[in-house]
């Protein structure tokens, strides 16, 4: 297969060194210009538009950050499902609401597009190694017909269900649990500092203790070091845990905790912080009286 994939960001670029890797050919498309030239340098071949991607590929992969940006990439003027003869498929990667992704796969189906609902967690570094995970929920042909490629992506594939949304659906449950222990994680720390204690020392007890969680172990000795330099921009956390209270509510469940959550990463953006890794939480609550 020729696999195309629209917004090579750091997620997006690691899947396709990834692929590159392993030999697939890929074309890749993005609105920074820098992005391509190093996607170029790997072996990817760069479109000026999705619509010129999704003519040459057979499936076309979606790594953008939100649902008004997948919308433009699939059904604007120059989308992906402008192009006759349409690809056969579209892998929806971006973290968005479920009614969202039930929308898009309802408007591709219409068009003879078979949609995967694949959201994706594990940060760039385990993108590049195939190590994240895929929340993946299609019908059982399409999954079948695109085993190889999904498998090459991830190692840790979770096959959700047949029904379009139910992989979003999973990845905001993820996504606000993420949040809820990022979130609690930078406070204790806080707390620890200002109780006086080592905040390293403390981190260390914590990851061998009971407190341990991965996304702690993950962001804290980087927000420790005062590296800030965005892995994940605090906005994604933001919009992710934003979205996953609507889906609560929604259902008619009350997420607390969530939304506690959810409104520090808000607080944390509007305080200068969203272009940040989403470690930089721990700064926002060092600033707190």
């Amino acid at each position: 297969m020729n696999i195309g994939i629209v917004g090579i960001g750091n997620m997006g670029f690691a899947m396709a060194a990834r692929l590159r890797e392993l030999g697939w050919a890929v074309a890749v498309r993005d609105i920074d210009a820098e992005r391509e030239d190093e996607a170029v340098a790997i072996g990817a071949t760069r479109c000026s538009t999705a619509r010129e991607l999704a003519a040459r590929c057979d499936c076309v992969i979606v790594v953008v950050v939100d649902a008004a940006q997948t919308e433009a990439v699939l059904f604007g003027a120059d989308g992906v499902a402008s192009v006759q003869p349409a690809p056969g498929c579209v892998m929806l990667c971006p973290t968005i609401a479920p009614a969202d992704t039930e929308r898009f796969a309802s408007r591709l189906a219409e068009r003879g597009i078979a949609c995967i609902d694949a959201p994706m967690s594990g940060g760039p570094a385990r993108a590049h190694d195939g190590s994240m995970s895929l929340m993946v929920a299609c019908d059982d042909a399409v999954f079948e017909r695109h085993r190889a490629l999904i498998e090459a992506l991830s190692s840790k594939v979770f096959r959700i269900s047949a029904r379009a949304g139910d992989g979003a659906r999973t990845k905001l449950v993820n996504n606000l649990l993420a949040g809820i222990n990022l979130a609690g994680a930078c406070e204790a720390i806080a707390l620890a500092e200002r109780l006086g204690l080592d905040a390293a020392r403390t981190l260390a007890v914590i990851e061998l203790s009971s407190g341990q969680s991965w996304i702690a172990s993950d962001r804290l000795p980087r927000a420790l070091a005062g590296d800030l330099a965005p892995r994940a921009h605090t906005t994604l956390l933001a919009k992710d845990t934003r979205l996953a209270i609507e889906a609560a509510r929604s259902a008619g469940f009350d997420a607390v905790l969530g939304g506690t959550a959810a409104a520090q990463f808000a607080r944390a953006c509007e305080s200068g912080f969203a272009a940040m890794d989403d470690a930089s939480l721990l700064e926002w609550f060092r600033q707190k009286e």
